[in-house]
């Protein structure tokens, strides 16, 4: 069983939206200062790529 580009972009979406919500936790209940804002973004950054990959599966 081979993975195909469509596979590929799937996990990668499904590792993508893992480490971001890691990431949104992290800045919600770890830091309280202004680091955690700085966490929840990149979360947010992760989410905005996660849903690029998603949008190219079977267009590639």
């Amino acid at each position: 069983m081979g993975m195909n580009k469509n596979t590929v972009l799937g996990y990668a979406t499904l590792i993508m939206i893992i480490v971001g919500m890691g990431l949104i936790a992290l800045g919600a209940f770890r830091y309280d200062e202004v680091a955690g804002y700085g966490f929840a973004a990149v979360g947010v950054g992760f989410f905005a790529i996660a849903w690029v990959f998603n949008a190219l599966k079977g267009r590639v």
